[in-house]
């Protein structure tokens, strides 16, 4: 007994011999790439618990690849892609390890007293300072005890007051030593940072940036300007300063990919039109800036213009379409009052009028009304 896929029979050329007519009939493939699997007769047909038979090994039934595809029938091109730039996935921002200020404080004025005293220990120290101390003078040459007390001191007070810094809100330093990124600092008030890391200021308030008129199009493909506000700030420091030459010229070469993808709503557009634009926008440029390390909240576009070559035109096309406009809604004014007119005189019984009289009439009125409609706009 064979199994295939399907139960459409298929009818097969008579043969001469007995055996090709005892099958006159043979079920159908209906995928030519499917396997199919011989299973054994006494197997479906086995009512009493007996000794098993031999384990038959079986293929397994798999439908074969297509050629231009994978197992799931997609093409190999409508694979997911990574979106964004490729930005190294180690370069994340971590807090740095930094002291309170009053360490570093601490620090040098234990310094500056210890070169003060070693400076008194060689006999070096002026004499007024040594009357103001009440000290006694001695004056001793410089050993090597000396040198090294008062070189042991200097390098304490130098990083003790070297490392101090102020941190301010909104703003955040990134750390960097011979070239490796050592953290970022976020913390306000007075701080202790290792005075041998490199610091690179970074602003990460909420910013917003309004630039030049950058080239666009409509829904028809008409040439607009338009000048656009991002409002943004730098969320991850680290991928923002070091996996870019620069994050604000990025953002705005990001900015003009997405006007040159999504139509932008044409001047004197509706709410609706501005707000999907303004939607679309924000999400592209969101997208592209997000694996940097910039975190961008609004698009918006402030003012959007023809381009200086299409301007005459699209002004002459635009005062077209409000003179149709104007007329088209005088003349539906015009027909109602006539019918209207006519309506009122015809059910009261004023007039007894056929269909001669009644297309004069109308003539008459219609002509009547644009006149002084004419009239009365002008």
């Amino acid at each position: 007994m064979t199994t295939t896929t399907s139960p459409v029979p298929e009818q097969v050329p008579e043969s001469e011999g007995p055996a090709d007519s005892a099958a006159a009939v043979r079920p159908a493939r209906l995928i030519h790439t499917e396997s199919t699997t011989e299973i054994p007769v006494h197997l479906l047909f086995r009512d009493d618990p007996g000794p098993a038979p031999a384990a038959v090994k079986l293929r397994p039934a798999v439908v074969a690849r297509r050629p231009d595809g994978g197992p799931d029938g997609r093409a190999a091109g409508a694979r997911a892609r990574p979106a964004g730039p490729g930005v190294d996935p180690a370069l994340v921002e971590r807090p740095a390890r930094v002291l309170p200020g009053i360490a570093g404080v601490l620090a040098g004025v234990g310094g500056a007293a210890g070169c003060a005293a070693t400076a008194w220990w060689a006999g070096v120290l002026p004499p007024l300072a040594v009357e103001a101390l009440g000290l006694s003078d001695r004056a001793e040459a410089l050993g090597p005890a000396q040198w090294a007390a008062f070189a042991g001191a200097g390098a304490l007070g130098l990083f003790g007051f070297g490392g101090l810094a102020r941190g301010r809100t909104g703003r955040a330093w990134v750390l960097g030593l011979f070239g490796r990124y050592r953290g970022t600092v976020r913390r306000t008030g007075l701080l202790w940072v290792n005075p041998l890391l490199l610091r690179r200021r970074v602003d990460v308030r909420l910013r917003h940036w309004r630039g030049e008129p950058m080239p666009a199009a409509d829904h028809s493909g008409v040439a607009l300007r338009v000048v656009m506000l991002v409002v943004w700030r730098v969320r991850d420091t680290a991928r923002a300063t070091l996996g870019l030459e620069d994050h604000e010229g990025y953002l705005r070469a990001c900015v003009e990919a997405a006007l040159l993808r999504v139509p932008v709503a044409a001047p004197g557009a509706g709410r609706g039109a501005v707000q999907a634009t303004q939607d679309a926008l924000t999400r592209l440029v969101a997208a592209d800036a997000g694996p940097v390390g910039v975190e961008v909240f609004a698009v918006r576009p402030l003012r959007v213009e023809y381009a200086p070559e299409v301007a005459a035109a699209m002004h002459r096309r635009r005062i077209a379409a409000l003179d149709a406009q104007h007329r088209a809604s005088v003349l539906s004014s015009v027909v109602d009052s006539v019918e209207d007119t006519v309506t009122r005189l015809t059910m009261r019984g004023l007039v007894n009028l056929d269909d001669y009289e009644r297309k004069v009439l109308v003539k008459d009125l219609t002509v009547a009304f644009c006149a002084g409609r004419g009239e009365n706009g002008a």
